[in-house]
């Protein structure tokens, strides 16, 4: 297992992942059970966010209390399925600044191509959350990365929901300061780049697609 991936193994977030695995789980519950458990694994990556002290006053005394220090942190979705994620996740931060990066996966080459960016201003002094659903090929998450660090983004995480070890090899290749947060890493890919056992396509399953 490569360095820079983590799997949160939390109960609830296994429980969770195995019903939005089942394939006729509703999209209405698989998109409720997703911005579950995109909060309960922002708690696992936000563990390091720096603290800083002031002083308060509670109804009984003052005190010296913890509270988060330095420029609010970023999430940024991975269009269109990251949506998924980032809604949980702002359940929890909501104050937390919100980038978009469109991406799409080429048929033909499985190779992302971009349609979309935008980005909160001095990202370059922000801790960065990426996020998308699936990790398969590794394609538009190294690019999505790669545009980050093109706008400046320095300190940045990567937080998907399933990660195949095809992805996470290419992914940490081509970022390996980049750490990847996962709730389960999956056997393999299929022919056509899917993650096996997998979900499905959590796009199409979010939005009742195809």
């Amino acid at each position: 297992m490569p360095k820079n991936l983590i799997v949160v193994d939390h109960p609830l977030i296994q429980h969770k992942l195995t019903l939005m695995r089942e394939f006729d789980t509703p999209s209405a519950v698989f998109r409720q059970l997703l911005r579950e458990i995109s909060t309960l694994l922002a708690y696992e990556v936000l563990r390091d966010l720096e603290m800083t002290i002031k002083t308060i006053r509670t109804p009984l005394a003052e005190m010296d209390a913890p509270v988060l220090k330095g420029k609010k942190l970023v999430f940024v979705s991975i269009l269109r399925a990251g949506n998924g994620l980032l809604e949980g996740m702002l359940d929890l931060v909501p104050s937390a600044r919100v980038g978009h990066i469109g991406l799409y996966r080429d048929p033909e080459t499985l190779q992302a191509v971009q349609y979309y960016l935008k980005l909160p201003d001095a990202i370059g002094e922000r801790k960065v959350i990426a996020v998308d659903p699936m990790l398969a090929t590794g394609n538009s998450s190294i690019a999505a990365v790669q545009r980050l660090k093109e706008h400046g983004a320095r300190d940045i995480k990567l937080v998907c929901l399933l990660a195949a070890p095809e992805g996470v090899e290419a992914f940490a290749a081509a970022h390996p300061d980049t750490t990847i947060y996962t709730a389960s890493l999956d056997q393999r890919l299929n022919d056509h780049g899917y993650i096996v056992p997998g979900l499905g396509d959590a796009g199409d399953r979010m939005y009742g697609t195809k």
